[in-house]
């Protein structure tokens, strides 16, 4: 069975994916449109390069995460010159290591750019700042005069992977060079299942699946906002969650697969392989435990 399939960000928690997919694919369900967001959109890429679940396993179990924590320099060798750094280049890590890696990946399939694809197939959400709005990659990079076709995936998968203060903004310029600071597609849409939803007189082509790395979906809890720093987080948090929730509440939770995934966060960069597969074992207990009561 063909599927369209959306997968939230997450962070390092999303290595619970690659566990999922492998329940996926042992029901003989296939993908073929995929979206996401930040980890999630590494996933989707992936899995649109041709990797496998056991090809993503053993990748990620190889995998050194430590290595994608590439500060500047005079951060590295005075680290208390790394908040300065922070200041002026608004994130601790480059992320150029990352996107590297993620190149020489999505190479080994023979992929470099979006042109490489089939078309539609594949789907990101990043935030920009600079105009206030998220964009959906790669239907709007023509807006930046930008050529869909020719624009590299891992450098979209970078742009939707930024997050805020983590990993330095990625920024691009129009054709009129008028630059725009790109962060994490999170910030405003961390688990994009609209992407693929049509109005509800429309029948889909396919069932849409959606994967994300919790246990709720729609009751966010009240917070207690004291001071201005929880003030700060609970705005950034209902920005993160109201809108996607929006659309989940629509669909229901029947066609949605939530990897209560707890105690991991989603920057722990320092993982050790144990935790991680624990964290795949727990995307493929869920996935089938799920499947098995799916409807279709």
């Amino acid at each position: 069975m063909k599927v369209d399939a959306v997968f939230a960000g997450g962070g390092v928690k999303a290595l619970a994916f690659s566990g999922a997919l492998q329940a996926l694919k042992d029901k003989n369900i296939s993908l073929e449109r995929v979206a996401g967001t930040s980890a999630g959109a590494l996933t989707a890429a992936l899995i649109k390069a041709g990797y496998e679940a056991e090809e993503m396993n053993e990748l990620f179990n190889d995998l050194d995460l430590k290595e994608f924590l590439d500060p500047r320099v005079i951060g590295d060798v005075f680290p208390f010159l790394r908040w300065l750094t922070l200041y002026r280049r608004m994130g601790l890590f480059k992320g150029d290591v990352f996107e590297k890696w993620l190149e020489q990946t999505l190479l080994k399939k023979g992929v470099r750019s979006f042109g490489d694809l089939p078309k539609g197939s594949l789907k990101m959400v990043a935030s920009d700042i600079t105009n206030g709005r998220f964009i959906v990659l790669p239907d709007d990079l023509p807006r930046y005069g930008i050529e869909k076709e020719t624009f590299s995936v891992a450098k979209a998968v970078r742009m939707s992977s930024s997050l805020p203060y983590f990993f330095e903004p990625v920024k691009i310029k129009d054709e009129h060079g008028v630059e725009s600071m790109i962060v994490d597609g999170g910030v405003l849409s961390n688990f994009p299942i609209w992407l693929f939803m049509r109005k509800e007189d429309e029948k889909l082509e396919r069932p849409v699946l959606g994967l994300r790395l919790s246990n709720e979906f729609d009751h966010i809890p009240p917070r207690k906002i004291k001071n201005g720093l929880s003030f700060l987080h609970s705005m950034f948090e209902t920005m993160i969650k109201a809108h996607d929730q929006r659309y989940v509440t629509k669909i229901e939770a029947k066609n949605i697969i939530f990897i209560p995934v707890k105690e991991v966060k989603t920057t722990n960069f320092h993982m050790s392989d144990i935790e991680k597969a624990k964290l795949i074992q727990l995307g493929n207990k869920t996935a089938k435990e799920f499947l098995a009561k799916w409807p279709y």
